[in-house]
Parts: structure tokens; sequence; C-alpha cells
């Protein structure tokens, strides 16, 4: 069985985070170990708080899982501070599996959820080691200054991107507001794949990049290409919202069953 190790922040609603993550990898047949970096006081309806975990302990957790039972593919998402970033990328520093950087700097309530430190480290540490990174709209704006609105912007961004020494990116359509989803992938090359469904009018969104990139990071362990890897996420993601079981009073979990 393929392994993915998962590096993220707990959510105890369970829509996404390592929760998320974890049933994303087990819909795809992928044994997944998980690296806490923050516990987070959080439900469908917004994060009220965050702890974050001590820096030590989460290399150590990176070294053990490695160490032990191995990965063939890593997932960063939420980090927490600059502390924990740099943990992350000393931890993984002789690591040359496939890996997914979801650049996660808030919550889509607004609460940032990674310091202005940590944003300089993930972006010279992790950013360049990253066979894949998966930003949305806001996070684009953030690291860019560039909004990906149209052709032209998504050029932009992913030149920026770039720069920053990024080898593929994943630019998430989910903030749009056309009639279509459209996720779209820039590849080192400059291969431009892009990947379009029906957007669905529905508020049960929770951690849709949290399983987004876990699904193309499954996918990457078990050997698929780069392309073929997003195609599956996408859609596995369109339909787990299209199914999702209504739960929760603000923005609920998806149906993550295989």
């Amino acid at each position: 069985m393929q392994r993915l190790l998962v590096i993220a922040g707990s959510d105890p609603s369970a829509g996404a985070g390592l929760q998320a993550d974890l049933k994303t990898a087990q819909a795809f047949g992928v044994y997944a170990q998980t690296v806490v970096t923050a516990v987070t006081v959080q439900d469908t309806n917004g994060v009220y708080g965050v702890e974050t975990i001590n820096p030590t302990a989460v290399k150590r957790q990176i070294q053990v899982a490695l160490g032990d039972i191995g990965a063939d593919a890593v997932k960063i998402g939420m980090l927490g501070n600059d502390a924990i970033a740099a943990s992350v990328a000393n931890a993984l520093n002789q690591v040359s599996v496939p890996l997914v950087l979801d650049p996660v700097l808030a919550s889509s309530g607004g609460r940032l959820l990674l310091d202005e430190k940590g944003i300089e480290i993930m972006k010279a540490r992790l950013l360049p080691r990253a066979l894949l990174v998966t930003p949305n709209w806001p996070e684009c704006e953030a690291l860019t200054a560039i909004r990906p609105e149209n052709d032209r912007a998504v050029q932009k961004v992913a030149e920026a991107f770039m720069r920053l020494g990024a080898h593929n990116l994943l630019i998430k359509g989910g903030h749009g507001r056309g009639a279509t989803v459209r996720d779209v992938l820039i590849e080192a090359g400059g291969q431009i794949s892009v990947f379009e469904s029906p957007r669905q009018n529905t508020r049960h969104t929770h951690g849709t990049g949290c399983i987004l990139s876990s699904a193309i990071a499954s996918s990457l362990a078990q050997g698929k290409a780069l392309v073929e890897s997003v195609r599956l996420a996408h859609d596995f993601v369109q339909k787990a919202i299209r199914t999702a079981p209504g739960l929760g009073s603000g923005h609920g979990p998806l149906n993550l069953a295989p």
C-alpha cells in the first residue's frame, strides 16, 4: 500500500485539516500518517482559536513517521508560525518523494493561520522544494500581489511563482464568480491544463483546498502523473461537494466516502 505523510493542523469538525486529509487518502486507497502542527477550535461557521504545537515536537513527528513507515508523497497544509515552518523544512531536508504544498495563510473567515515570518520561510525553503503548489485566489494575491481573475493575470501569477522557485502551480478556482470552477495547472515547461466543472450553488464547501491537495498527493504517491493526479482530484472534490451530507449551520463538510 502506498503511503502519504500529511503535515497540517487539526479541525475538530473533521471537514478540513488532518481529519479531511485522512479521509481523502483512505478514499484513494492510500495509507496516511499525520503530523500535527496546530490544534484549532473551529466549526462550520469559523475558526475561534489556534494552539500551535512545539516546533521540536513537529520535527520529531516527521522524523519518526519517515523513519518507520516512510512515505511515497508528502502534503503540507497549515503550518501556524515561522518556527514550525522552519522545523518542517529542516525535517524534510533529505526527503526526495513528491511534495504538495497547500499554502494555507488564512481561514475562509479571514483569521490568519501563518505569520509573516512563516510566509517568508515557506516561500524560501518549502515552495522551491515542492513538486506542486496549490494556492487559491486570495493566496495568489497575498503571495504575488496579483489576483488571477483572467488568463493574463493567471500567466503573471505563474511567472511570479516561478521566480519564487515553484516548479508546477495549480491555481484553484473556487473563489471565482463565473458559471464554472476553473482549476488551472501550469507546469514547469509552460504547459497549461484547465480543469472545469459547473459551479455548484451550495454552502457546503468546507475543506475543499485541503481535500484537493491531499487527493493530488495520494495519486502522486501511487505513481500517477501530475496532470492525471490533478484531474482525478478535481473530479473527486466536485463529486464530494455535489453529494455533501448537509451537516452544520455554516460551510458544511463534503462527502469523502470512496
